[in-house]
């Protein structure tokens, strides 16, 4: 439940295991619908001053051929790349960001981008099904992983929330389908439909 708790801060209705999260794709639905909600309503701030320090934040497009070629393990770490890019884009921003409403924004993408974080570092893509382990867990935002991804400068506020948007309702939904032929061996998984535009 320790798994549970941390990934679902700020959905305390959902009881959701990882399994459940990578079989039932009415959760990733459900993210990806907060991740609009959250892009919208800062966008509805008043007065977000540019940041006078620009957010590092990873290039996430792809093209589905690539993708398609890549390990679940190589999707896996690529896409902690980019979380720890948000995570640590999130945590700079809100120092810097003293707009109740972008603040109250910022912290909302921090706890779900980090949730997302940890909850990846604690799935196994061997014949078991995903375990946690108390060992593989680093402390919040303080695990790098090595990787050096493609990253830009922003200094709009608006363009983390554009791009975690970006990360939820693509490569995150589209790995969780993935993952969902290999682990979901019966009931919904097997009927899963796969992300908007897979083909």
């Amino acid at each position: 439940m320790l798994l549970l708790t941390s990934f679902l801060l700020n959905v305390k209705e959902d009881r959701a295991s990882p399994t459940r999260l990578v079989c039932d794709n009415r959760l990733i639905q459900k993210y990806t619908v907060e991740a609009k909600d959250m892009e919208k309503r800062v966008g509805q701030c008043q007065a977000l001053p540019p940041l006078s320090c620009p957010a590092v934040l990873p290039l996430v497009d792809f093209t589905f051929q690539q993708w398609k070629s890549k390990s679940n393990e190589t999707k896996r770490r690529e896409i902690l790349c980019d979380l720890a890019l948000l995570v640590g884009a999130a945590t700079a921003a809100q120092g810097q960001v003293s707009n109740e409403c972008g603040a109250r924004q910022l912290n909302q993408l921090y706890r779900q981008a980090n949730a997302f974080f940890l909850l990846l570092q604690t799935f196994s893509w061997e014949v078991r099904p995903p375990h946690m382990s108390q060992t593989t867990l680093a402390q919040e935002g303080h695990w790098e992983p090595s990787c050096s991804p493609h990253s830009m400068e922003q200094t709009h506020v608006t363009s983390i929330f554009l791009t975690y948007r970006q990360l939820v309702q693509g490569k995150l939904s589209f790995f969780f389908y993935d993952l969902a032929k290999v682990l979901c061996k019966q009931g919904q998984g097997d009927s899963r439909d796969p992300p908007c535009g897979a083909r």
